[in-house]
């Protein structure tokens, strides 16, 4: 069982995957192993990105430093071969070695044991603080098993994905902190403005503080792409990460939630949090 229909159903891929493309010959020449079908796929159609903000699925292709899956090229720490009692599996390309296929939030590795077929490799996660377990399953059925809340991992059991897991395309793109004034509607009916103003919008998590003075929503836009957090901090906060194309559209629209929430623009910042004279003081990609 793969999990590649499942993992549809329950996480959309993006309409265009972001390093998903390339010759997968010579990255299996340069590995010097056949890599699993159901990875190939993976990267075909979710690409480089994260699931649920916490689970990175890496890929071979692009020129990004932070992708990638060969370790021997020294991007990565780590030597099992160095402790074996503390490291039971080497590193590949020795035989039987783990091949990374994935990260997390935390630095935990994701692995695939390279022992047997490619198709009967299972899933080693191997945790930053050197703790292991292994699923006997492939890469594609693991993320979907995870993404539903069925993987049973005890290393990854800090984060739990929602009702509504969902997958975000590393790209580059454009960082922009609103700070706002007060205005005379409460904090929710302004969230549900800025979200109907930018709809259609889907829900990316949230959190309050136990006295419910302070919290943070996050959600995305679905046509756009844009990635929001709405900050009850004082005073608050529109954060948004949109692709360097649609600047001038992303502040059109948000500026019109801004007027119809009843608020003013006091400041601007970029991702640094340095002030800028205006929105469009600054362009071009900052992530």
């Amino acid at each position: 069982m793969t999990g590649e229909p499942d993992l549809v159903r329950l996480v959309p891929p993006p309409t265009a995957p972001v390093d998903a493309r390339g010759d997968w010959a010579a990255v299996e020449a340069g590995l010097g192993v056949r890599l699993p079908d159901d990875y190939k796929w993976l990267v075909k159609t979710y690409g480089w990105g994260e699931f649920c903000d916490y689970l990175y699925l890496r890929t071979p292709f692009g020129t990004s430093e932070h992708n990638g899956v060969a370790w021997q090229n020294g991007r990565l720490s780590g030597a099992p071969e160095r402790d074996q009692e503390y490291y039971p599996y080497p590193l590949h390309p020795a035989p039987g070695g783990l091949l990374i296929w994935g990260t997390t939030m935390d630095a935990d590795r994701l692995c695939r044991l390279t022992e047997g077929a490619p198709g009967a490799w299972p899933v080693v996660v191997w945790s930053r603080d050197g703790w292991y377990e292994t699923h006997s399953m492939s890469a594609a059925a693991f993320v979907e098993a995870w993404s539903g809340g069925r993987v049973g991992s005890r290393l990854l059991a800090d984060m739990e994905p929602g009702p509504a897991p969902w997958f975000n395309a590393f790209r580059p793109r454009v960082h922009r902190c609103l700070h706002l004034t007060e205005s005379l509607l409460a904090h929710d009916r302004r969230l549900a403005i800025l979200r109907q103003t930018l709809a259609p919008t889907v829900d990316r998590g949230s959190w309050r503080s136990e006295k419910g003075d302070s919290g943070q929503d996050h959600f995305a836009t679905v046509d756009t792409d844009w990635l929001l957090t709405y900050d009850m901090s004082r005073p608050h906060q529109i954060r948004i990460s949109f692709p360097p194309e649609d600047g001038a559209v992303a502040r059109h629209r948000l500026f019109a939630a801004v007027r119809r929430m009843g608020c003013e623009v006091v400041r601007i910042s970029g991702s640094d949090g340095v002030p800028l004279p205006a929105w469009d003081a600054v362009t071009g990609e900052d992530a």
